[in-house]
């Protein structure tokens, strides 16, 4: 028997935003999973947001619906404590200017691998018109059946993921950078204490492609890497890494698929002097495309905050 949870809208826009883009602090060490996904709804191509959280005490999922104009957020949230094992499957109903658009999830056999986003055993499915516009996780045929409604006519793309990672010293996360192909294996190390001078490795399925020492002379740069043949750009600024004080910075790191080939002079390590602190910001602009005809390209973000 599926349960429903509280949903709620929310017509002031930085409320709403708030949500996936207040900093993350030490203090609270949640671990977050922001993923933006475009998808037609109600006729049009319209964002929708779906956050993972998770600290000691809490575990929740919200999806966040955008109006057409951007101004205005239809919104779910469910608790996933571990206490709250009834709310683990449900079903929601939102109406979205005027359209109904129905929230099913299970996430009772979920697993996970440390972080708030599962990684297998579940589903949430978003459906409009008797289509799924959105699903994710691997129980499709669970979900199909259970919504009782068929595949989109267009599918739903992924334009980027936004994680904040707490850790000494290894970060890792997943992403696909092709819809068509696997997801990879992401995983940051660094040695930034001790004698030697510190040095950081950035490795795909487990294969380093970024090696940077002397990384106090190297602590923003970037450098494109070939991933299953396709070129992807890694932008990284750990400079609070070794500035800072402990546990009051992260570290950013950008990756682009799909980047455009360019000279060795250009892709390799750039000391901090020369860096361009514009990177994130440039590429969240991919954001507001939602009406264009060119679909945005993927981009991952990963902020690695190293702890004591």
């Amino acid at each position: 028997m599926a349960f429903p949870v509280r949903a709620y809208s929310m017509a002031n826009p930085p409320l709403a935003e708030k949500i996936t883009e207040d900093p993350v602090t030490n203090k609270t060490a949640q671990s977050t999973v922001t993923c933006g996904y475009q998808t037609h709804i109600a006729g049009y191509l319209r964002n929708v947001t779906v956050l993972w959280c998770k600290n000691l005490m809490n575990h929740s999922l919200s999806i966040m619906i955008n109006s057409l104009e951007g101004d205005y957020h239809y919104s779910c949230k469910v608790d996933l404590k571990p206490w709250h094992f009834w709310s683990k499957k449900g079903y929601k109903s939102l109406d979205v200017e005027g359209n109904q658009v129905e929230i099913y999830w299970d996430l009772r056999s979920a697993k996970f691998s440390g972080g708030p986003e599962p990684c297998g055993d579940f589903y949430v499915a978003l459906v409009w018109e008797e289509e799924v516009v959105l699903l994710l996780g691997d129980y499709k045929k669970k979900a199909y059946k259970r919504t009782k409604a068929r595949p989109a006519l267009v599918e739903a793309l992924q334009y980027y993921k936004k994680e904040n990672v707490f850790a000494k010293k290894s970060f890792g996360t997943r992403a696909k950078f092709d819809e068509r192909k696997r997801e990879h294996d992401i995983v940051v190390e660094s040695s930034t204490l001790g004698p030697k001078d510190p040095e950081m490795w950035i490795s795909i399925d487990g294969i380093v492609l970024v090696h940077v020492r002397n990384l106090q002379w190297k602590f923003r740069g970037n450098q494109t890497v070939l991933v299953d043949k396709q070129p992807v750009q890694v932008f990284w600024d750990v400079h609070d890494w070794l500035f800072s004080a402990p546990g009051t910075g992260h570290g950013l790191f950008i990756f682009k698929p799909n980047a455009p080939e360019i000279s060795e002079s250009e892709g390799s390590s750039q000391g901090g002097g020369d860096s361009d602190n514009s990177n994130e910001s440039k590429y969240h602009s991919s954001r507001n495309s939602s009406r264009s005809n060119t679909a945005p390209e993927f981009c991952l973000f990963l902020y690695a905050w190293k702890i004591e």
